[in-house]
């Protein structure tokens, strides 16, 4: 074997595991400016329900029995106990006892048991999960994947994502103040790990993939240096291409060009840095790349359709429940 040819392909392999694990985080991360949801449903006999499309990310995890997923196109398939169902950007999607026509279910609102609690036995236990997004839109690596995804951990494959999968479910059934102060870092966590595990078993499907070292090193400057003043030509520079090679070739591997990739990751995170602290508005500006208050909250409510103010208010009431 060619030396050269084979640290190459090393060099490739890395680039797109650490770029595809940092996009992912950011995808990830995209979505905990949402709200988080989850619930725990029981059911027996003849069952089904339809779960309507929605801006944000989720999963149905089937914790006892077995069940059919039916998607919006394909054909119908069968769950076992353990499997979890993703939806990357929230597509629309069924489950019932048995194969049948997604317009035939009755939607989620009037068919869902969430009596986690009753002693009664159930055939079938489900655990649901989801960030809905009430401003802005799911990231692009996560709306590049299949509308839904299906996940079958082996017994011994991912022991974290069975402890996940109990940690949440004991976090929705328990009834004492605060027991879902820790929801959104558990649905983070069960995500991307449900993601990984998805990813392990389908190598070779059509998935976003960055094996383009250039590219993977200008998304590493852009993630871990936001405050930067960058322009396409400072990130080409960067990554030693010409600002036409690396536009090029970012918007074919990112899906995006440069800046519109680059606000929409300076504006998520802004999104959360106003959710998650109570930082000045000046200061959270700085630190996602723009030199006044004033230029941050134009970009920001031209993404949320909110002012920066407001979307904090508004993320402030729904995390205290009011």
């Amino acid at each position: 074997m060619n030396p050269k040819s084979s640290t190459g392909t090393a060099a490739t392999t890395r680039a797109r595991t650490d770029s595809g694990m940092d996009v992912l985080s950011e995808a990830i991360g995209s979505v905990r400016i949402g709200r988080a949801k989850a619930c725990r449903a029981r059911e027996s006999g003849s069952w089904g329900m339809r779960f309507p499309a929605f801006a944000g990310s989720g999963f149905h995890i089937l914790l006892r029995g077995t069940a059919w997923l039916i998607p919006a196109t394909g054909r119908p398939r069968a769950l076992k106990a353990g499997d979890v169902v993703l939806t990357p950007f929230g597509a629309e999607l069924g489950l019932s006892h048995a194969p049948s026509l997604l317009k035939d279910l009755p939607p989620v609102a009037a068919a869902l048991n969430e009596d986690a609690h009753s002693p009664d036995p159930a055939d079938v236990e489900l655990l649901c999960g989801a960030y809905w997004l009430d401003h802005g839109q799911v990231h692009p690596y996560l709306r590049a994947l299949p509308e839904v995804l299906v996940v079958s951990p082996g017994h011994d494959r991912d022991l974290q994502l069975r402890l996940l999968t109990d940690l949440l479910a004991v976090d929705v059934s328990d009834t004492q103040p605060g027991s879902g102060a820790t929801r959104p870092a558990l649905l983070d966590l069960l995500l991307t790990h449900a993601l990984r595990q998805w990813m392990e078993q389908n190598r070779d499907a059509d998935r976003p993939e960055i094996n383009d070292p250039a590219i993977a090193a200008a998304l590493r400057e852009i993630h871990t240096s936001l405050h930067k003043p960058w322009t396409v030509q400072q990130l080409s520079k960067s990554v030693g291409l010409s600002r036409t090679a690396f536009t090029k070739r970012f918007t074919a591997m990112v899906g995006q060009p440069p800046m519109t990739y680059l606000t929409g990751r300076r504006l998520s995170h802004g999104a959360r840095l106003l959710r998650e602290s109570r930082a000045p508005l000046a200061t959270i500006a700085r630190q996602v790349g723009y030199s006044t208050e004033f230029a941050f909250g134009a970009a920001f409510r031209r993404e949320y359709g909110i002012s920066p103010g407001r979307f904090r208010d508004v993320e402030s009431r729904q995390a205290c429940g009011t």
